[in-house]
């Protein structure tokens, strides 16, 4: 009797796991709203027009796309700390900044709840902080598959190297070579995921992570072209405003948007092997990226859209397919929706919101009333930006209509104090556009940065530069439908007073409901520098900047 009774314990709790989706989380490095399908779903003219993605865009089609998904916080450790805990950033305590992270192993994880509930876990390449041995959000590298290597990461330039000594050595056309060399990294790429599967056990669901940095920069100067056939020309006249419409800055955005397209393939590739092996139906796949562009001006480290809006688009069985909808989510939400997914209680110190009311249902448009307005905001991105390990501390409240922006410290620099820019022994463009830390360190280095600082006492690019990198006031109000570029803050304005007081009122309940650091005793907690051991090995500013 009790080997009949194990038995059918047995029996039942693997027909239980098998009914229990999979769940694929593609989650791409520094990608924000660029996708093809958006410019169709946002209107054309933009540099969306561009973007490359088949993929992400045949998913987002059987599936939801989301047109205000958010980040917590545009910078990548405290990203992800939010998106692994389900919780804002400033709830995660040390996990809410960049250098000096550290991960609190009380703080529950979807990946680690997941596993202990039976889910077969794995990753490739990147999840938490630039490291992956302090990944102790999805167990560190015990979790890792990348037996079939890590090239995917510098994509183009990888691709551009090989692909040109290949042609010289075998006498082959260079685009030959090209699709010949990146076929060995989608090779790569499913080798990795084909590792994960095959130690699964038969009828164990999966939680799978693939996290490649290639979007990240830096990237190959004209690859985008190259390697894509993406034309940085075209892009003439579709820029935003916080972007010079000039070929250096056209050809820097089509660069990027060239890795967008080879973080893409690797996703038809993951998805090609779902297929293969009669996983694609049980499988939920989620696809987004955990910030936007770096080294561009909104962009990474700022909380304007082209900072914290990206993409997202989920597809799977449960999921009423087919639709757009306008409903706000922050990317901390996909933690409890994964843990209802697979069946596992959600912890209460979790304060985002399952997403499955949304994707559950078949509306369009607004599904959940309450998804009116995302969250954000920023601390310490690197070390080196301001004397002391300064922070630039914001938050902001982003509605349909409005973005409200608070800068608690409007003395500071937001991107990082101008270094060797007040007419001294000013940095060449060649260390503009290769060394980060020279000058406004918050933005990372690249053609764009080096362009706009080299240019930025011209009469046509100084209003940008010092809109873009100058001092910012307490307060920034935009109003999004008359100024979608976030270019003319209204703030003092009169006429909108009314709204920055909602705005305001609200943004600061809710701050002080999930008892954000940054409102005790003046931001103490994010104003105290990490420890020395912490940052013992970083270089100091004094080295940065005379690099």
């Amino acid at each position: 009797m009790v080997r009949i009774l194990i038995s059918f314990f047995l029996c039942f709790s693997s027909c239980f796991a098998a009914k229990r989706p999979n769940i694929l989380f593609a989650f791409a490095d520094d990608w924000g709203q660029q996708a093809g399908i958006y410019a169709d779903v946002l209107g054309k003219g933009g540099i969306n027009d561009l973007a490359k993605t088949p993929n992400f865009d045949k998913l987002a089609k059987s599936g939801v796309l989301f047109k205000n998904a958010f980040v917590n916080a545009p910078s990548c450790t405290p990203c992800r700390s939010s998106l692994l805990s389900g919780r804002n950033f400033w709830e995660t305590g040390r996990g809410a900044i960049l250098i000096g992270a550290e991960w609190d192993e009380e703080i529950p994880t979807w990946p680690l709840l997941l596993q202990k509930s039976g889910y077969h876990l794995g990753y490739t390449y990147k999840v938490w902080s630039p490291g992956n041995p302090r990944d102790a959000g999805i167990g560190g590298s015990a979790n890792a598959f990348r037996s079939a290597g890590g090239k995917f990461n510098g994509f183009s330039q990888y691709v551009s190297d090989r692909a040109g000594r290949t042609a010289t050595v075998q006498k082959i056309d260079k685009a030959q070579a090209i699709e010949k060399t990146k076929n060995e990294l989608y090779r790569e790429a499913r080798g990795n995921f084909s590792e994960f599967l095959d130690k699964r056990n038969e009828g164990q669901p999966f939680v799978y992570w693939f996290g490649p940095t290639n979007v990240h920069r830096k990237w190959i100067k004209g690859s985008g072209k190259e390697l894509w056939g993406i034309d940085p020309d075209k892009l003439k006249g579709k820029m935003p405003a916080f972007l010079p419409d000039v070929h250096a800055v056209r050809e820097d955005l089509a660069d990027y948007l060239g890795e967008i397209a080879a973080f893409d393939a690797g996703l038809g590739i993951l998805i090609d092997e779902l297929k293969k092996r009669g996983a694609y139906e049980n499988t939920l796949i989620v696809v987004s990226g955990d910030h936007g562009p770096p080294g561009f001006p909104h962009g990474k480290c700022n909380l304007y859209d082209f900072g914290t809006k990206v993409c997202l688009a989920i597809a799977g069985p449960g999921v009423q397919g087919g639709r757009i909808v306008d409903d706000f989510t922050c990317l901390p939400d996909l933690a409890p929706t994964f843990l209802e997914i697979g069946n596992v209680d959600v912890p209460k110190v979790m304060s985002a919101k399952s997403l499955w009311p949304v994707l559950k249902s078949k509306r369009e448009g607004l599904v959940e009333k309450a998804r009116d307005a995302a969250i954000t905001g920023r601390e310490r991105h690197v070390h080196t930006a301001r004397p002391g390990y300064l922070p630039y501390p914001q938050r902001s409240i982003r509605t349909k209509d409005y973005q409200l922006i608070i800068n608690f410290k409007p003395d500071r620099w937001p991107l990082g104090d101008p270094y060797r820019l007040d007419g001294g022994d000013e940095p060449s463009y060649s260390l503009l556009e290769n060394r980060t830390f020279v000058t406004l360190a918050d933005e990372d280095a690249g053609p764009t940065k080096a362009w706009i600082v080299t240019y930025r006492n011209d009469p046509k690019i100084k209003p940008i530069y010092n809109a873009v990198y100058g001092k910012r006031p307490k307060e920034e109000l935009y109003d999004l439908k008359k100024d979608p570029d976030q270019m003319n803050n209204l703030a003092i304005n009169p006429k909108y007073s009314q709204t920055v007081k909602k705005l305001r009122q609200r943004l600061m309940k809710y701050l002080r409901e999930t008892n954000d650091p940054r409102l005790i005793e003046d931001g103490k907690f994010f104003e105290t520098p990490p420890m020395a051991g912490v940052i013992k090995g970083q270089r100091t500013i004094e080295q940065a900047i005379a690099d």
